[in-house]
């Protein structure tokens, strides 16, 4: 049985009566409605559901990305909801990391650079070294000196997740990290997430419509037209994906 107190401490994300409402030249339009739950840290999650029932609008609130209109965030402590651009920004690059479907990486950059980059911008002073040991871990170490058009997909996903994990952020946000890929590339860029979680203790939040990948997350967020209509813990589940 577990204590409340000590629970509440371990809980990375407490979403509280979260929604999210955009104004349109038809009236207002309810994106997310009253969504709530808790991430224990280290967990992997997923949030699943049709197109257009707000996940990415929920990966993109958690993340501090955009504002919500109603109901509370907390991110590993900080009340996400009360902050402005700015301080929200800077909380994402202490704590967050993201990969995208559509690798986001910077045209103009050596794969080693891209990496680099967000710890650069934190004022790491080992920015390279630790580059290069995580583009190892993926196993780019032979494309390190090659830009993004030189790479293929399943490359440039990679170099994306070696740059997501550099600085070790406590959160991973990924929005349909293999979507655009083959399925040798995905799976390979899913065990890759599942193994650096494993290895840093990273809170993962996954928006996927992959049924097998979800099943290997620990819990299970069901998101249709904007409510949360399921929470499903996969309790045999460890991070431990082969």
């Amino acid at each position: 049985m577990h204590h409340m107190s000590a629970l509440s401490q371990l809980n990375i994300i407490q979403v509280k009566g979260l929604s999210k409402t955009v104004t349109t030249v038809e009236g207002d339009l309810t994106i997310l409605s009253d969504i709530s739950f808790n991430v224990k840290s280290g967990d992997s999650v997923a949030v699943v559901g049709t197109s257009g029932s707000g996940k990415s609008t929920l990966l993109s609130l958690l993340a501090g990305l955009d504002q919500s209109t109603g109901g509370s965030i907390h991110l590993d402590g900080a009340a996400l909801h009360e902050l402005d651009e700015e301080a929200r920004a800077a909380l994402r690059a202490e704590k967050v990391g993201f990969v995208f479907q559509s690798f986001m990486l910077v045209q103009s950059l050596t794969a080693l650079e891209n990496v680099m980059l967000p710890a650069e911008l934190a004022g790491s002073k080992d920015a390279k070294q630790q580059a290069l040991e995580l583009l190892e871990k993926v196993g780019l170490s032979h494309r390190v000196g090659h830009y993004p058009s030189q790479l293929s997909g399943g490359e440039q996903q990679r170099v994306a997740i070696a740059r997501a994990f550099i600085g070790t952020p406590k959160i991973l946000f990924a929005d349909e990290p293999s979507a655009n890929l083959d399925s040798k590339n995905g799976k390979l860029i899913e065990s890759l997430l599942f193994e650096l979680n494993k290895e840093h203790g990273t809170t993962l939040i996954l928006v996927t419509h992959d049924e097998q990948l979800a099943q290997k997350c620990q819990q299970i967020l069901h998101i249709e037209a904007g409510q949360l209509v399921t929470v499903k813990e996969n309790e045999g589940v460890q991070a431990n994906v082969g």
